[in-house]
C-alpha cells in the first residue's frame, strides 16, 4: 500500500521543481507551440449543457468554452460506447480497425497521441478514467503519457474507487492509480480529486508545451455527489438532480482548470476540446429502483449509450482558442472524435502514422470558419449494427435503440431494419424512408458494407 499524503507531498515536490513560470507568467512561446487540452466526459447527453439548450441544469464553464469558440452542433463520436470512442480519440482510428471493444485492451500496436506529440517537445499527461488497458504494456504511462492519475476500469465507485461491477467473472477491486502505482484516497471524491491533478499538472508544466487529456467519469454510473452539488438543484426529482449534480461537480472542476490556464497567462497559447464520448444511457445501474434510468437527455435524437441512432453517438462538442478560433461561432459541420489526432499533429508539427489508416483530419480550419467539413461520409459500427452518415442522409442497418422498453435491446425487423433518414428535416430519425429512395438506400448500404469489410482487422 501507497500512502496517499506522501504521493501526494511528493507530486507537489516535483512540480514546485519543474514550474518555472509563476503564476500570472505567459509561457515563453519561442517553441511556437501550443497546449491541447482534451476535456472528456462520460455518458453526457448531447442537450445536457447549457450550450446545447439545457434550461434545467447549470455549465457555466464549460459554457464559455463553447462561448469562447465553436460550438459544433453535428459533433458524432466514433463508437456509441466507452473504450472504443476513448480509442478513436487517442488514435484517429474508426474502432472498428483497432478492433477496441468495450472488456478489452487496446492493441499494443496502436499508437496514441502523447507517443507522436512527445518527440515534439510536448509534456503529456492523462488525468481520469482511462478504460484501454490494465497491463503493463496497454496502461497510458506505456503509450506515451509521462504522468498519470485515475483509474483502469470502465468506471469506479466515486468515493472508495472500487471496481463493483465484475461480477460473477471476478470479484470487485481496488482501481487508482498515479503513473504504475497503486494509491490510497478513500473518501475523497473522485471528481474534485481529477481537477487537482489536471490543475497540478497544468502548473508544473506551464513553461513548456503540453498535452492535457483529462477524462471525467462524470455523469456515468454510479450515481454519487456531495450533498453540497445536489443542494444546487433542489426542484429537479431525485434522478434528474443526482445527474445535475454530478455534472455541476465536474463543471466547477472544467472551471479550476480553466483558471490555471489564466493564471500562467496560458489561455491564448492552448487550443481546448471539449466533447462527450456518446450519448446517455438507460442502464438501471445510472437509474433508480432498478429501472431504466432516465436522467440523461438525448432529446430529440433517437436512441441512447450503445445504439448508431444518433442518440448513441451525437454528442456535445466544441473548440476554443481565443485570438485564433473566432468566438461566438456555431457551426453545423460534420465533424468527429478521431479528428483530434490530426488536428494536434498538424499543430506540433508531427506527422500522423504513415503505416496505416488515419480515419480523422485536421478540423482547425472548420473551426476557424475557414473551410468544410472534411468527410464525405462518417461510419459507425457497434454489435451488427451499422450506420453510415453522408450529407443529410443517414442509414442504420440492423439498429437498436436501446431506449429502456422491453424491446429496446432487440434490433428493429422488417422494412426498419434498414432505415433511411433526412436529417436535415427529421433528426430524430423517426420516419424511414428507404421506399422513398430505394437506389440511394442500395448506395449507402453497399457504402457501409465495404467500410466495414476493409475496416475489420485482418489478424
Amino acid at each position: 500500500m501507497i500512502d496517499s499524503n506522501l504521493s501526494r507531498r511528493a507530486l507537489l515536490a516535483g512540480s514546485a521543481l519543474s514550474l518555472a513560470a509563476r503564476p500570472g507568467a505567459a509561457r515563453p512561446a519561442a517553441s511556437g507551440k501550443p497546449n491541447i487540452l482534451v476535456i472528456l466526459m462520460d455518458d453526457l447527453g448531447c442537450h445536457d449543457t447549457g450550450f446545447r439548450g439545457a434550461a434545467d441544469l447549470r455549465t457555466p464553464n464549460i459554457d464559455s468554452i463553447a462561448s469562447s469558440g465553436v460550438h459544433f452542433s453535428n459533433w458524432y463520436s466514433n463508437a456509441p460506447v466507452c473504450a472504443p470512442a476513448r480509442t478513436a480519440l487517442l488514435t484517429g482510428r474508426a474502432p472498428l480497425r483497432t478492433g477496441m471493444q468495450n472488456g478489452r485492451n487496446l492493441d499494443t500496436r496502436e499508437i496514441l497521441i502523447p507517443a507522436l506529440l512527445k518527440p515534439a517537445g510536448y509534456a503529456t499527461g492523462a488525468i481520469g478514467k482511462w478504460h484501454l488497458g490494465d497491463t503493463p504494456d496497454t496502461v497510458p504511462n506505456a503509450k506515451g503519457f509521462d504522468y498519470y492519475y485515475g483509474f483502469h476500469a470502465g468506471c469506479t465507485d466515486y468515493y472508495s474507487h472500487r471496481f463493483y461491477w465484475g461480477e460473477p467473472r471476478h470479484v470487485n477491486y481496488h482501481d487508482l492509480f498515479r503513473n504504475r502505482d497503486e494509491i490510497f484516497e478513500d473518501g475523497q471524491y473522485i471528481t474534485e480529486r481529477i481537477a487537482d491533478e489536471a490543475v497540478g499538472f497544468i502548473d508544473g508544466h506551464a513553461s513548456e508545451p503540453f498535452f492535457l487529456y483529462t477524462a471525467f467519469n462524470a455523469v456515468h454510473y454510479p450515481m454519487h455527489a456531495p450533498r453540497k452539488y445536489v443542494e444546487r438543484f433542489p426542484t429537479l426529482s431525485p434522478e434528474r438532480q443526482m445527474y445535475a449534480a454530478m455534472l455541476s461537480a465536474a463543471d466547477d472542476g472544467v472551471g479550476r482548470i480553466l483558471a490555471a490556464l489564466d493564471r500562467h497567462g496560458l489561455r491564448e497559447n492552448t487550443l481546448i476540446f471539449f466533447l462527450g464520448d456518446n450519448g446517455a444511457t438507460t442502464e438501471a445501474r445510472a437509474g433508480l429502483d432498478q429501472k431504466p434510468a432516465t436522467a440523461g437527455s438525448n432529446a430529440p435524437y433517437r436512441g441512447h449509450k450503445f445504439s448508431v441512432f444518433d442518440g448513441g453517438m451525437h454528442v456535445p462538442g466544441a473548440m476554443s482558442w481565443p485570438g485564433v478560433i473566432p468566438k461566438g461561432q456555431v457551426s453545423q459541420e460534420i465533424v468527429m472524435t478521431a479528428d483530434i489526432l490530426p488536428t494536434a499533429c498538424k499543430l506540433a508539427g508531427v506527422e500522423p502514422p504513415q503505416d496505416r489508416v488515419i480515419d480523422g483530419r485536421d478540423i482547425l480550419p472548420v473551426a476557424k470558419g475557414e473551410a468544410k467539413s472534411p468527410h464525405e461520409a462518417i461510419y459507425w459500427s457497434n454489435g451488427k449494427q451499422l450506420a453510415v452518415r453522408r450529407g443529410n442522409w443517414k442509414l442504420v442497418i440492423d439498429g437498436i435503440t436501446y431506449d429502456g422498453t422491453p424491446d429496446g435491446h432487440k434490433p428493429l425487423t422488417g422494412d426498419d431494419a434498414l432505415f433511411l433518414s433526412d436529417l436535415s428535416k427529421d433528426p430524430g430519425e423517426t420516419t424511414n424512408l428507404r421506399h422513398e429512395h430505394p437506389e440511394l438506400v442500395d448506395e449507402l448500404s453497399s457504402m457501409v458494407h465495404k467500410w466495414h469489410d476493409e475496416a475489420v482487422p485482418k489478424n
